[in-house]
């Protein structure tokens, strides 16, 4: 009875070991997320700008024009009829200047220019009879005094300077004259030492451009299309 016994728990234990145990569930394996493009938003833009104009501000020299040392000049060929075809150049000249030079020493290429104003109604040359003339008749400036250049592109200054020596480069822009405004490029010479900034700049417009010229009195005086235009400018910060 008793081997009877044994052999029933035997088999008990033998069915119990080969039970079929529970399939672990299979979970899923994660995939690796990856991180989407930042683009820069121009929230993230501006302040980087900030910080490059703030440099700029920060390295800037501003040098004023001095109205009284500084002067705006005209030269223009003119022929007397009634003087056997006599030719001369009238030249005209202006202390009324004013304007702004926005240098940056450390990067001059960054430097910039704000409007330069002349005062063409105060332009006096060797006769008071052409000043007037041209004050009421030719130019106008009487009723249109201001002469305006407005610098859009300064071009071909150095990478860096060397106080006390000569630089040239090209400032190109817009010239208003009674009432027109038309391109020109002044070629410039300049010099810096130490808190004054002096230079000649200097262009060749035509009088027809502006709707003021040729000047031609009959009989008396023919005046050429061409004129050249001269900026002596003494600027300090």
């Amino acid at each position: 009875m008793t081997g009877y016994v044994l052999s029933a728990l035997t088999f008990l234990l033998l069915l119990t070991s080969c039970a079929v145990q529970p399939v672990p569930s299979m979970l899923p394996i994660p995939t690796a997320v990856s991180e989407p493009t930042t683009i820069p938003t121009e929230q993230a833009i501006e302040p980087a700008i900030k910080v490059a104009t703030d440099q700029i501000l920060a390295n800037t020299t501003i040098f004023r024009i001095i109205p009284g040392e500084s002067q705006a000049s005209y030269e223009v060929g003119e022929t007397f009829l009634n003087q056997q075809n006599r030719f001369a150049v009238a030249i005209g000249v202006t202390t009324e200047i004013n304007g702004e030079i926005n240098a940056v020493l450390s990067d001059p290429p960054a430097s910039s220019i704000g409007p330069v104003t002349v005062d063409i109604s105060q332009l006096t040359s060797d006769s008071s009879r052409r000043d007037e003339a041209i004050r009421k008749r030719w130019l106008e400036s009487a009723t249109y005094p201001l002469a305006v250049f407005n610098p859009v592109e300064i071009s071909g200054l150095p990478a860096s300077y060397v106080e006390g020596e000569d630089y040239t480069f090209f400032i190109t822009g817009d010239l208003t004259v009674h009432e027109v405004t038309k391109p020109v490029t002044f070629n410039v010479l300049a010099n810096l030492n130490g808190n004054t900034l002096t230079g000649t700049a200097t262009t060749a417009v035509k009088l027809s451009d502006f709707g003021v010229g040729p000047i031609s009195i009959a009989g008396i005086l023919n005046t050429e299309d061409d004129v050249k235009l001269t900026l002596t400018f003494v600027a300090r910060s």
